[in-house]
């Protein structure tokens, strides 16, 4: 009985979800640009985020393990593929576990199963933050316009995630392969970024339909 009543109603709850940046996702689609100089942004929306706090050799590490199917990782950067999760290092003991098929809710059962009382935290983040996909040969120049770090391949590699900011907005900047990358700010600040990010592509744009004329001229 309370099955048939909850189901309905989650799916309900289920089909009335906004993302943060779901207002700009037009927007985002007349920002791309093709060619060689192509990047494109897109919101990958409501991915499962469960932050995991563990102590520095504490035996729920090699419990979590088995559950995650990978090893905590272990320094600044790091990020670990397990059981269609990942995890990405936010600091010695503290990590993020991501996950685009696993609820929150069943992510975290599977983790509080793993740690023993007192000793870790599991909370379910997935409304804490969204992730936007920049993506492109462009990607990484747009991205220097407003992030600090090096972030050329020989110092920021493929399979890397740290904590920085992009146009003054703290993030998780994630390069899951060349010229791809996942940032995810705070939901607040989603509207502020991914507006910036539009912005910065726009020179491209401009250089883009720039060249074709001429070749067309010509």
């Amino acid at each position: 009985m309370v099955e048939t009543t909850i189901e309905p109603l989650d799916k309900t709850i289920s089909g009335l979800r906004v993302s943060p940046a779901q207002h700009l996702h037009g927007a985002f689609v007349d920002a791309g640009v093709t060619g060689a100089l192509g990047v494109r942004v897109r919101e990958e929306q409501f991915l499962t985020m469960v932050g995991l706090r563990v102590p520095v050799g504490s035996p729920d590490r090699a419990r979590l393990a088995k559950i995650l199917g990978a090893e905590l990782p272990e320094r600044c950067g790091e990020v670990a593929t397990g059981h269609d999760v990942v995890v990405l290092w936010l600091s010695p003991d503290e990590f993020l576990v991501i996950s685009q098929s696993v609820a929150g809710s069943t992510l975290v059962s599977y983790l509080r199963a793993g740690v023993s009382e007192g000793g870790a935290a599991v909370v379910d983040l997935s409304a804490n933050r969204t992730t936007l996909r920049l993506e492109g040969p462009s990607a990484r120049a747009v991205l220097e316009k407003g992030c600090p770090l090096d972030l050329h391949p020989r110092a920021h590699a493929s399979g890397t995630a740290v904590v920085t900011n992009i146009g003054r907005v703290p993030v998780i900047l994630w390069k899951v392969e060349a010229d791809s990358y996942r940032i995810l700010p705070r939901a607040s600040y989603a509207d502020f970024l991914g507006r910036w990010l539009i912005d910065a592509m726009a020179e491209f744009k401009v250089i883009s339909t720039s060249s074709i004329r001429r070749l067309g001229s010509g």
